[in-house]
């Protein structure tokens, strides 16, 4: 009799959930902002990750699948990922240079969910693993430590040409993504401006909306510059961006008392007639 090995599992079943997690800043945050809907959202994508295992890697479409799973606008479910990666739910610099959505603390939720399995089949880890070696349980191997090099895996930690700093530079010619400002404040400006634009224009293109966040950064290094320089193009039902007018200042007028008022005037004629009127008329008063 053949038996035949389990098919391998790399997700989990289901996944642990603190007790406290409204007492969380962020989390408070992400309900005051976008309400309910930023919880389901954030639940919705932890959900989605644990089933696959510690990461879940993502492409243009997978906005418009939240949107029609939650009953949501993709404008909501955009700005809410914005959100969650702004405030480091979801580490930002792996989602901009990978499509890849993890963090270091559902990392450590996930080892210690497959400890019990792990110990009989350690699990193998590469590029998105984001825990350090101290972090890590013995059960994972993972291919960035020196000390490990998986035969089939094509990353090992001596030869690591892949850096997240690397990835992160390279994302920029990727058209299939986008990447968010960092500030969410600008993010969300920017979004709003994008929803304005497309009830005018319509829908643009991934690459139109790229020139257009690369033609912002051109205009100014400043945030809240960047921020009025968006929500003036919002208002103004603008196709594109335009640098603020810079105000001159005007130069001061002097201000004129009741004496200035005089000045300038010449009453050198007036005074000589004066003058030569009562002369004249001192003469006639001595010969009569």
């Amino acid at each position: 009799m053949i038996t035949l090995a389990r098919p391998r599992k790399d997700g989990l079943d289901y996944f642990p959930l603190d007790v406290d997690l409204f007492d969380d800043d962020k989390i408070k945050i992400l309900k005051a902002r976008y309400g309910a809907d930023g919880i389901v959202v954030y639940l919705y994508l932890l959900c989605r990750i644990y089933r696959h295992g510690y990461y879940m890697q993502v492409n243009e479409d997978f906005e418009y699948i939240i949107s029609e799973d939650l009953k949501m606008s993709p404008d909501k479910v955009k700005q809410v990922l914005t959100f969650l990666l702004s405030r480091s739910l979801f580490d930002n610099i792996l989602f901009q240079s990978d499509a890849v959505l993890t963090s270091a603390g559902i990392q450590r939720r996930f080892q210690l969910a497959v400890k019990e399995r792990a110990k009989k089949n350690p699990i193998k880890t590469g590029r998105y693993w984001l825990l350090k070696k101290e972090e890590t349980e013995p059960f994972i191997k993972c291919t960035l430590f020196g000390d490990y090099s998986g035969k089939n895996e094509s990353y090992s930690g001596k030869n690591e040409d892949n850096s997240r700093e690397k990835s992160l530079k390279e994302s920029k010619v990727k058209k299939n993504i986008y990447i968010p400002f960092q500030s969410a404040e600008l993010e969300q400006a920017f979004q709003t401006y994008l929803l304005v634009h497309s009830h005018n224009y319509g829908g643009m293109l991934p690459e139109q909306v790229q020139a257009l966040r690369e033609e912002l950064e051109k205009l100014s290094s400043d945030d809240k510059e960047r921020i009025a320089i968006v929500k003036k193009a919002t208002a103004g039902g603008w196709k594109s961006f335009y640098p603020l007018k810079k105000r001159t200042k005007e130069p001061k007028k002097e201000k004129k008392n009741g004496f200035n008022n005089f000045e300038g005037r010449d009453y050198s004629g007036q005074m000589d007639d004066l003058t030569r009127a009562l002369i004249e008329g001192g003469s006639n008063d001595i010969n009569s």
